[in-house]
């Protein structure tokens, strides 16, 4: 297995078109880079669920998945399953947020997950950030679209037992939902980290990576 390591590393930008999105695809990630980087900038966009009890667990969650770091929440109010209409005030927030951001890594849907919303978000990340470094997360649920990803996270079980904790604490809402389980989660990360060597770990898509190889 290559590893690559990260560097320097002063920013993140964390998306998602739903509250909870960035936490079930990113949440060990998160956890694990924010405790190796003692106040790195995390700025989190997610494109609906604002004005809600949804917007109030996405704050406290990204608050407890992101310990020690800087972080900046923004949820917008556009209407769940419906983000391919709303494309313009999507890509407006995108290209708002890259104006005040430069990160080193991007988080962020993967682009062959069926749901129209994560899709749709994931098809205008490049769109913004064009040269930023960008893995695109999976979801587990009923569409069955999971694939081959080709980077990985290691996670420690003490961490992915975390990840699992954060996601029953802090969404409520979602607990009734038949995938929304212990099972579902530890489960996905488990035959991830098969993939990788390790015990458990969360899986990336990338599309293009850059290569220094003489730095």
């Amino acid at each position: 297995m290559i590893r690559l390591g990260a560097g320097r590393l002063d920013g993140i930008v964390a998306l998602g078109a739903h509250c909870d999105d960035i936490a079930i695809g990113a949440g060990g990630t998160l956890l694990a880079l924010c405790a190796a980087r003692p106040g790195l900038r995390v700025d989190a966009l997610v494109l609906s669920g604002g004005g809600t009890e949804r917007e109030d667990e996405e704050r406290a969650a990204l608050a407890a998945f992101c310990p020690g770091a800087d972080l900046g929440v923004t949820v917008l109010k556009l209407p769940d399953g419906r983000l391919p209409t709303h494309w313009e005030e999507a890509k407006n927030a995108l290209e708002e947020l890259r104006r005040r951001t430069d990160p080193g890594l991007v988080l962020a849907p993967r682009t062959e997950d069926a749901h129209q919303d994560h899709q749709g978000l994931a098809k205008l990340v490049p769109t913004a950030f064009r040269d930023h470094f960008t893995l695109g997360y999976e979801i587990v649920k009923w569409d069955g679209d999971l694939g081959r990803p080709s980077v990985y996270q290691p996670l420690s079980p003490e961490l992915a037992e975390r990840k699992v904790l954060l996601l029953q604490e802090h969404y409520a809402s979602q607990r009734h939902r038949p995938w929304y389980d212990r099972e579902a989660f530890l489960g996905l990360a488990r035959i991830r980290g098969i993939e990788c060597g390790a015990r458990y770990a969360e899986a990336f898509d990338a599309k293009k990576l850059l290569l220094d190889l003489e730095g």
